[in-house]
């Protein structure tokens, strides 16, 4: 059995999990007629596996996802418009990899942040940081930094430099000129170096009216006009869709 000296310095070399799987080993007595090698190669599998899973879901935890509980297996496409294709492909995560962003538009109820959620999570198991926000909480915490010498740098390297955020509820409220000008800032830092998911309700031809039709808002715009994936979630209320399911 392995001593509590031995356990210390594992724990104080962050491999603990190391202990557990020597301790399952001397359990196993098919185990022990395995060779060294064989036995070391599985000890690595395991604390590599145990790792990994915690890194999982410390991302995913940072992440603060509205519905942590979203993943693939758990989206519906039966009665609805939404591109299963589409959904698909973008699973692989390499729009991110690509620096390409989505949109994923449709009406109240119809499933945007519960998708993004799980775009966010599939994120997240590729060992991709993750941010998912409303757009009315960014540009509360926006609000805060205004008085605050530098604190609107940091606030704008914080989300600028995450390489997936989520950006749900865009463009439901107006939008004062000192946020379109944080906003667009945001984008520029944003834009071909990163990813952004807008969950909303307005098409493409409505962003700039709600915007505000300047020149900010046309600079946002065209920062993504071609490098998005525009996916139209429907019509379908999943909320009530899925409670006639139960």
């Amino acid at each position: 059995m392995i001593n509590e000296e031995t356990r210390r310095k594992l724990k104080e070399l962050n491999i603990s999990e190391l202990a557990v799987a020597l301790e399952q080993q001397q359990k196993d007595p098919l185990t022990a007629k395995l060779s060294f090698d064989e036995r070391f190669q599985r000890l690595v599998d395991y604390l590599y596996q145990e790792k990994y899973n915690c890194k999982i879901q410390r991302l995913i935890k940072t992440a603060k996802f509205r519905f942590p509980q979203a993943d693939r297996q758990s989206l519906f496409f039966d009665g609805r418009t939404l591109n299963q294709e589409a959904v698909t492909e973008l699973m692989t995560c390499q729009y991110i990899h690509s620096n390409h962003s989505i949109v994923l538009q449709g009406y109240t109820g119809s499933g945007k942040t519960f998708l993004a959620c799980a775009l966010g999570k599939e994120a997240c198991r590729q060992q991709i940081k993750t941010r998912y926000i409303r757009l009315p909480d960014l540009l509360l915490e926006f609000g805060d930094t205004v008085l605050i010498p530098g604190q609107e740098k940091r606030l704008l390297n914080k989300y600028a430099k995450v390489p997936l955020l989520i950006l749900d509820e865009w463009l439901m409220a107006d939008i004062s000129k000192e946020e379109l000008h944080f906003l667009f800032e945001l984008m520029e830092r944003r834009s071909d170096s990163s990813s952004t998911i807008f969950c909303t309700q307005y098409s493409k031809k409505d962003w700039i009216k709600k915007l505000g039709e300047g020149v900010y808002a046309e600079a946002i715009v065209d920062r993504f006009a071609y490098t998005t994936t525009w996916v139209e979630t429907g019509r379908t209320n999943m909320r009530r869709y899925c409670s006639k399911r139960e």
